[in-house]
């Protein structure tokens, strides 16, 4: 994992962009009394609650003979993030001018990346005639804006994946680890595959991971037999690689379950020790949490060799990326395509001439929408479903095993 003012926690820049930002909790209460440390509200996410909004969080109605405003907030000032807001307007942008038909009025705020000015940004943008506001970046951002104009009763969607600061008026666009992993373990189950080790780092990003396959489990009828938490030095990841190997050898595991990064330090040492350990890839099913394509250099690790992971669409990310460097002469930033997303959903709404097209209802809609990297939709918790291909490493190439869904049905794949 990548640290500094946010934490890096889905794949690596090739094709989607999933950033782990720092925790906020949930109701307002919960929000001003935010926890002193990270790891403490990562170990209390399971007992946070959604914010309510008034009248059942309906959303403003628009006036559909008249252009809606939309605001933007994005840390156009903030030197660290700067040139990523640079390319998440310009995705914007490109979403917008995709739906002529949808009248539009965008209009963008820049929070400087401060929290507190994310949520004077975001009543700002209300005062002005607001109907939605798309970003801001990070959670605290997020969680600041919707905070700010939860009782006015508008939507935010925001660019984190941080599930502890979902629900209510707040909905997050990035994916999230849950979905990752609920989309593995439900594969994993069709596949036969029963019982589970977890193996994961012991800090902020890898405890969250291993809630979320523990959960995706729990979910899916899948045992998980014992979590092997590592720190990161070379005696921590041997430590922790010889106890999962100790339970898989026993015969009690079909599967391990790795939350590491594909471009984290630990990954080649992991995918080498456990083998060596007794969890021979040949007699347990390796899964990895992360984009395992981003890396090929850990192909040739005996470990990677059949190892499960998951893909957004590669073809429409192509086709993304295309349309992006047609129009500005550049590469997008992974997070660029989130901000393509937020755009598509509301103008995919909008367009429909509903005046309810930006309530709840309407964001929540099930058949989702089409977005950069495939098909989306926003859950009624707050949280994003992406649908996802799991892939496999084949003689140290990329093969998709199950092609990412064309459709949603009912409330899951």
């Amino acid at each position: 994992m990548i640290t500094h003012n946010f934490v890096r926690a889905g794949p690596a820049p090739a094709n989607e962009g999933v950033f782990y930002f720092m925790i906020a909790v949930l109701s307002p209460l919960r929000k001003a009394l935010r926890p002193a440390t990270a790891v403490a509200a990562a170990l209390t996410l399971a007992a946070c609650d959604p914010v309510s909004l008034p009248g059942g969080n309906t959303g403003p109605t628009v006036n559909p003979a008249k252009p809606t405003t939309v605001a933007l907030l994005l840390p156009k000032s903030d030197a660290e993030a700067g040139a990523v807001a640079r390319d998440m307007e310009n995705a914007a942008r490109l979403a917008l001018a995709k739906f002529p038909d949808a009248k539009i009025d965008l209009k963008v705020y820049d929070t400087g990346g401060i929290a507190a000015t994310a949520g004077a940004q975001a009543q700002l943008a209300v005062d002005e005639g607001a109907k939605i506001i798309i970003g801001p970046l990070r959670a605290d951002a997020v969680n600041a804006a919707g905070l700010a104009v939860v009782d006015e009763g508008v939507n935010v969607l925001g660019f984190s994946n941080n599930p502890t600061i979902a629900g209510g008026n707040v909905f997050i666009l990035s994916p999230t680890f849950a979905n990752t992993a609920n989309r593995l373990m439900s594969y994993a189950k069709k596949q036969g595959k029963g019982s589970v080790v977890v193996v994961h780092s012991n800090d902020v990003s890898g405890q969250f991971g291993k809630l979320a396959i523990e959960q995706a489990a729990a979910s899916n009828g899948v045992s998980v037999l014992s979590t092997e938490g590592y720190d990161l030095s070379i005696q921590g990841v041997t430590n922790t690689a010889r106890n999962a190997g100790r339970v898989i050898s026993s015969g009690q595991a079909d599967s391990v379950f790795i939350t590491t990064e594909a471009a984290n330090a630990a990954m080649p040492m992991l995918l080498t020790q456990l083998p060596e350990a007794g969890a021979a890839p040949e007699s347990v099913q390796y899964i990895g949490l992360t984009r395992w394509d981003v890396k090929p250099e850990i192909f040739s690790q005996r470990g990677a060799e059949g190892a499960w992971f998951t893909l957004p669409s590669q073809s429409q990310q192509a086709a993304f990326n295309a349309s992006y460097g047609a129009s500005y002469g550049a590469s997008p930033n992974p997070l660029a395509s989130v901000a393509y997303d937020g755009v598509t959903a509301v103008a995919t709404l909008l367009q429909s001439g509903s005046k309810e097209a930006l309530t709840a209802a309407e964001l929540t809609r099930s058949s989702g929408f089409n977005g950069a990297s495939g098909l989306f939709r926003l859950k009624a918790d707050g949280t994003t479903q992406r649908a996802l291909s799991v892939a496999t490493i084949r003689n140290q190439k990329v093969e998709v095993l199950d092609p990412a869904p064309s459709r949603f049905t009912g409330a899951g794949f």
